[in-house]
């Protein structure tokens, strides 16, 4: 039995790494945002929660770089500037992903809005992962006779 959970997650070890570093990357999204809410920022006005919002996203952008960076994908990558921009550019794409779908689920097509989240974090989570791992972490392939980094 433990052999058969060992060669499972040797198997699927970079999706269940991706899994576990996302639930922990939320958790520290949220407590930016909460921190920030319950200290100095007020939810309650507008610009103020756009702004609680911004910083949450920022910190998960942030925080999710550096966790997948060396967790996840294990990048060797010298140029951390470069590979941070394309890594914030994938994310930019799937908030803006997040914000077209949601919209286009609840106000258009009239679906549930728990469904539709629940939907489009899915679609997000695949897409930051496709994302991640062939564009922003991909392994260059090895030189005949060299071994892959």
């Amino acid at each position: 039995m433990i052999g058969k959970i060992k060669e499972l997650y040797g198997k699927y070890e970079e999706i269940i790494v991706y899994l576990v570093v996302g639930v922990v990357n939320t958790i520290i999204s949220w407590a930016a945002w909460f921190g920030c809410a319950y200290t100095f920022l007020n939810a309650e006005i507008v610009w103020q929660n756009f702004l609680l919002s911004v910083i949450s996203w920022v910190v998960g952008v942030i925080t999710g770089y550096f966790m997948n960076r060396k967790f996840v994908f294990k990048s060797h990558e010298p140029n951390i500037w470069k590979e941070f921009l394309q890594f914030s550019g994938g994310r930019l794409s799937t908030w803006a992903l997040d914000a077209v779908m949601m919209i286009l689920m609840v106000n258009i097509l009239r679906i549930h809005e728990g469904f539709s989240k629940i939907f489009v974090s899915a679609l997000v989570m695949v897409g930051n992962y496709i994302i991640s791992k062939f564009f922003v972490f991909k392994k260059d392939k090895p030189v005949e006779g060299q071994e892959a980094q």
